[in-house]
């Protein structure tokens, strides 16, 4: 008799083992979801995952058609260029055939004032013996003044090219360049922004458009759950509030997990839920209840579910 009222009362508690402990706080898991959008619009060409799939950073996610991006990047590609032709230019000043060719024609120019100022001699002298008129050697006056000021022009054309270009000059054709270089750089961030892949690991949770489809500028395409960024909500009474804080370890249960999940608090709501304010008396404090939220591990994280009802253990 004995024997069997120790197999019935072993009966009745093996089902209590499974029932949460009597100082459980019911709650429900909630996912901070990420909203995968493209800031253009565009047909949507391909989509590269299905939900329930998880991906990593870096995967594929979706692709919008990207022909105009395209043109715009080449045409920046081109602009690129020819802007970077003049600032290569003007940084490498005159080649040195021109500078020969400036030197020549100085050593020309010299030659020429030389014998302007041999003529102005010879006028002059035939003046003072009465040869010739006055007029002669103003003449050849004025032709060696020309050609004296025609070699101080190469002389100084000379001095000009074997300086260089003018900083100013080289400045300005650099930023120009630098100019159409950023084009470049915003063309090509065009076009990868039409073709997206995830920033962070996760599930897929939904697809929101399909192949074919016009994705307006910024709607979401893809949606996805991050390991960290499932948590559960739980409410916790006024009178227990005082012993908890953010940091405490918590056990989540929940119906169909194979073990309880570890988690700890992170969040704890500084006002109260469900209860007017005017109403802070002693006979109704115990309604007063504070939200408080609790992370699991990331590793733990994809064991829970949104929406799914659990029960909390304070530890």
């Amino acid at each position: 008799m004995n024997i069997r009222l120790f197999s019935i009362a072993i009966a009745i508690a093996l089902p209590a083992c499974n029932t949460p402990p009597p100082t459980a706080i019911q709650g429900y898991v909630e996912g901070e979801f990420v909203r995968v959008a493209a800031p253009f619009a565009g047909t949507l060409t391909h989509l590269e995952v299905q939900r329930g799939q998880a991906v990593v950073p870096g995967a594929a996610l979706f692709q919008l058609e990207s022909e105009n991006e395209e043109a715009a990047r080449r045409e920046a590609g081109e602009r690129a260029r020819r802007a970077e032709a003049p600032a290569a230019d003007v940084r490498k000043g005159l080649r040195p055939s021109e500078i020969a060719a400036v030197r020549a024609q100085l050593s020309q120019a010299e030659v020429t004032a030389a014998n302007s100022s041999r003529e102005l001699a010879r006028q002059e002298d035939l003046v003072a013996k009465g040869f010739v008129s006055r007029q002669r050697a103003d003449e050849a006056r004025t032709a060696r003044d020309r050609d004296r000021a025609r070699v101080a022009e190469l002389q100084a054309q000379l001095a000009t090219a074997n300086a260089g270009t003018r900083p100013d000059a080289v400045r300005a054709a650099e930023a120009d360049a630098g100019a159409a270089q950023a084009a470049l750089a915003q063309a090509d961030w065009r076009v990868r922004q039409k073709s997206v892949a995830a920033a962070v690991a996760g599930t897929v949770t939904d697809t929101l458009f399909v192949p074919g489809e016009w994705v307006p500028a910024g709607a979401p395409v893809v949606t996805m759950l991050p390991p960290g960024n499932v948590k559960v909500r739980f409410f916790i009474p006024e009178a227990r509030l005082g012993a908890i804080k953010v940091g405490q370890g918590a056990t989540i249960r929940c119906d169909g997990c194979p073990a309880p999940v570890a988690a700890s608090i992170s969040y704890i709501s500084p006002q109260a839920e469900f209860t007017p304010p005017v109403l802070y008396t002693r006979e109704n404090r115990a309604r007063l209840v504070f939200l408080v939220e609790a992370r699991p591990a990331k590793a733990d994280g994809m064991k829970l579910h949104p929406g799914q009802p659990v029960d909390v253990e304070l530890r």
